[in-house]
Order: structure tokens, then C-alpha cells, then sequence
């Protein structure tokens, strides 16, 4: 494994052991947050807008239990039962170590995949202050789908993992709407050069609207800036329509997505459906129990 595809391994570690070292002094700073006027609330009710991360942590000592379906192709009706014949199933966690550091792991059915998760915040929103949140978020994929065959008589360990690296900054511009842009960088060790990219740049956006006390309208968008001229893929730019619902311990999201995927490498760089109909739409739901 080249040096450069250890850089978000490591960067996951070095966040972890200076954990305990920044603890004290950010529990003190968590601990008066809400004594400060000058803070701005969370921009996003959920950890998620949609398929993309909000600026939103779990506090520190939460646990959120997370179960996620994208069902199959809607435009195939009746066919595949509107999709229920060919779901995918995401279950997972996510700790919250400190109030400015969450811990993630799931397991997808799409290529068996198993994803670590690191989101840690480096600033917040003030009231006439400064005016964005600022949150990291790393992932690392591991396929364990993939076997060694005749295909891929040399697979190693390394081919099957896969990276992203991203920079979350919303903007709550009133109790309605909120707002988030987010650099993406997604680096895959093993691809197919005809169809995909070893290392994607994209740029994502999401918005929420709230329509009631427990309902919001979200939609995220992410484009892909480095695709060469001449490279024609069969894949198109992740967009997302969803609804959060907001039930006590509960959020509840309903999404309509043009990607089935859910681990982040996937969402970014592997949605194969269209909204404009001529191909798959895919229904779904991202429901957490926070204990």
C-alpha cells in the first residue's frame, strides 16, 4: 500500500490517541456551550442530511443505533415490488467519545462492506460571530465481498479498502433554513479504469428547510470536478431529496436517491440511477435510536 493510502488511516488514529489528551480542556468548553449565548444551535436535526454528513455530533457519551434501507429500482413497479425484492441493508453505530469526537462502524449488504467512520469538529457557528460550523469526517471501506480468483489472482488486503476525506461547513441562517457545502475527496485502491476513477475531487452542497416542529425538507447535491474530457462513466452526480421526521429518541429520514449505495465511497462516485426517469430512482429511509 503506497504512504499516500495510509493518510487517512493514520489521520483516524492520531484523532483518537489525541482524544484523551484534548478531553478535558474541550469537555470544559462543551460544558459551558450552552451557557454561551454566542453559539448557534445545531444547523441539522440529523447526523445525516440525507446520504452526506451534517455538521451534527453525537454528544459525548451517546450512542446512536443506526438502520438504513435503500430499496430497489421504483420504475420497475410491480416487478421487483417496487423496489422491496432488491433492498440494501446498512446497520451500524456511532459513539460519541467526546462532545467534538464521534467513533462509527457499519456493515452494508453492498459488496459486503464494512466502513469506519471518524467526525470530529473544529468549530461552531456563533451568534454575530463566526459565522460557519466546521466538522472533519474521514471514512475507510473494506470490501469483503472480493475474492481471490482467476479474475484477481493477486488481491490483497489493500485492494479492498477505500477512502474518503471530507470538510463539513453549514451556515444556520435562521430557525428555518440551513445551509452546508462540503469539499469531498473519495480514493478507491481498487477500480475499474474503464467505468470509475482511482481519485475523485467533488464538491457537495445540502440544504434543510423546516416545515413544522418535527418536519424538514432536505436536498443534497454533489458534483464531481475532476472527471477528464474524455472519460464517459456510467455513473452521474449523487442528488438526493429527503424528509426528516422527528419522533423523541427517534429521527426518522425518508430519501429518494438516484444512488442505492450507502457507505460513503459508493454514494459519491457510484450512483447509476437519473432523475430524470430513463433510469433507477431508489427509495429509502436513515432511522436512529439515540441511547
Amino acid at each position: 500500500m503506497k504512504i499516500k493510502n495510509l493518510l487517512p488511516i493514520l489521520f483516524v488514529f492520531f484523532v483518537v490517541g489525541s482524544a484523551s489528551a484534548q478531553d478535558d480542556l474541550l469537555n470544559q468548553l462543551d460544558a459551558g456551550a450552552p451557557k454561551q449565548a454566542n453559539i448557534e444551535l445545531a444547523a441539522f436535526k440529523g447526523v445525516q442530511i440525507c446520504n452526506m454528513q451534517s455538521t451534527k455530533l453525537p454528544a459525548k457519551g451517546e450512542f446512536y443505533f443506526l438502520v438504513s434501507h435503500r430499496f430497489g429500482d421504483l420504475g420497475q413497479g410491480i416487478n421487483n415490488f417496487f423496489g422491496l425484492d432488491n433492498a440494501l441493508t446498512k446497520i451500524g453505530g456511532i459513539y460519541g467519545v467526546a462532545n467534538w469526537l464521534s467513533l462509527g462502524v457499519s456493515r452494508q449488504t453492498y459488496h459486503k462492506t464494512y466502513e469506519l467512520a471518524a467526525k470530529y469538529k473544529m468549530s461552531n457557528q456563533e451568534v454575530d460571530g463566526f459565522p460557519v460550523t466546521i466538522v472533519g469526517y474521514n471514512t475507510m471501506d473494506i470490501n469483503s465481498e472480493m475474492k481471490k480468483d482467476a479474475l484477481m489472482p493477486g488481491l490483497k488486503f489493500n485492494h479492498r479498502l477505500a477512502f474518503t476525506t471530507q470538510l463539513l461547513i453549514s451556515r444556520k441562517f435562521n430557525d428555518s433554513f440551513s445551509l452546508e457545502i462540503a469539499p469531498i475527496y473519495v480514493h478507491k485502491n481498487l477500480y475499474d479504469g474503464l467505468l470509475d476513477q482511482k481519485s475523485t475531487l467533488l464538491l457537495g452542497s445540502g440544504a434543510r428547510y423546516k416545515l413544522t416542529k418535527r418536519l424538514s425538507l432536505n436536498l443534497e447535491y454533489a458534483a464531481r470536478l475532476n472527471l477528464p474530457e474524455e472519460f464517459v462513466s456510467v455513473y452521474h452526480n449523487p442528488l438526493t431529496l429527503g424528509l426528516d421526521i422527528e419522533t423523541g429518541g427517534h429521527v426518522f429520514q425518508l430519501v429518494f436517491s438516484n444512488s442505492q449505495p450507502m457507505n460513503d465511497a459508493a454514494v459519491f462516485t457510484n450512483a447509476t440511477g437519473r432523475w430524470d426517469g430513463k433510469q433507477q430512482l431508489y427509495f429509502g429511509f436513515n432511522m436512529y435510536r439515540v441511547f
